[in-house]
């Protein structure tokens, strides 16, 4: 086993604890609330009013909801758009707590990260496999010739769409295998998968994201960097599951698998 690939795995595990566990990493995420669900505009435990309007969030707020717009203290009325990462870059913010604009499908919700939520505090830590380099797999990206998008469940129990832009192809165990991955906005891969292992020895599916591939089409598919979706720490996230063909009929057990505790 190479030494530096397992210090750099230890590192990257290391330094993946450290984000999930940040102020405003994804322990903190104490509720994600659709507008639709809320008609009068009153989120319980939110401050302020939040009315979806077109394209736009409108947020009233009094001096008494204690809210700050762009760092600046709101009494009235504001009209907000999408929120992007990272969260503490939100533009509405209440004691420490970051109220995030989410918008899915045309369907607008507010987010609130609070920095002393339970889950954070209670949080243990990541199991993971240790590094193996077995589980380093040469891969070929082969894109689709034209995007594709298919509905799948999602953690909340709503199907949802989701982008394809290829598949992954690699070898494991002797065999040849193949995962539908998207492209991001960078170039890097994500896929979402299960395996042998899913809801027994690992979470019940999980994230991987491998680099951009060369001109050739060719990648590095590195199973000892499979990720935990959001959901697996906190049951806010409206994380896909997999789509169809993305559930691998052997073990993978590489990664981190479940939460300390869970």
């Amino acid at each position: 086993m190479s030494t530096d690939a397992s210090q750099d795995w230890q590192h990257w595990h290391e330094q993946r604890v450290a984000a999930v566990a940040s102020s405003y990493g994804p322990l903190s995420l104490t509720g994600t609330y659709w507008l639709a669900d809320f008609p009068e505009g009153r989120i319980p435990d939110v401050p302020g009013e939040w009315r979806a309007d077109g394209d736009e969030v409108v947020l009233t707020a009094g001096a008494e909801d204690a809210v700050t717009v762009d760092g600046k203290p709101l009494i009235g009325t504001v009209r907000l758009t999408t929120d992007h990462p990272p969260i503490h870059t939100s533009r509405a913010e209440s004691a420490g707590r970051r109220l995030v604009v989410l918008r899915r499908e045309g369907e607008w919700a507010v987010r609130d990260f609070d920095p002393e939520s339970a889950a954070r505090r209670a949080f243990r830590g990541i199991e993971a496999t240790p590094y193996d380099e077995r589980w380093v797999r040469p891969g070929v990206f082969r894109p689709y010739a034209e995007d594709r998008h298919v509905r799948v469940e999602n953690a909340d129990g709503k199907e949802r769409g989701l982008g394809l832009s290829g598949e992954l192809v690699f070898d494991l165990h002797g065999a040849e295998h193949s995962l539908q991955v998207a492209v991001e906005e960078d170039g890097t891969l994500w896929a979402v998968f299960a395996d042998a292992t899913s809801g027994r020895d690992s979470y019940r599916f999980r994230f991987l994201r491998p680099p951009a591939p060369a001109a050739d089409g060719t990648v590095t598919v590195d199973f000892n960097r499979a990720l935990l979706p959001p959901c697996a720490f906190v049951s806010h996230f409206i994380c896909p599951f997999p789509p169809p063909g993305n559930t691998l009929d052997t073990a993978v057990a590489a990664g981190e698998r479940r939460v300390v505790g869970s």
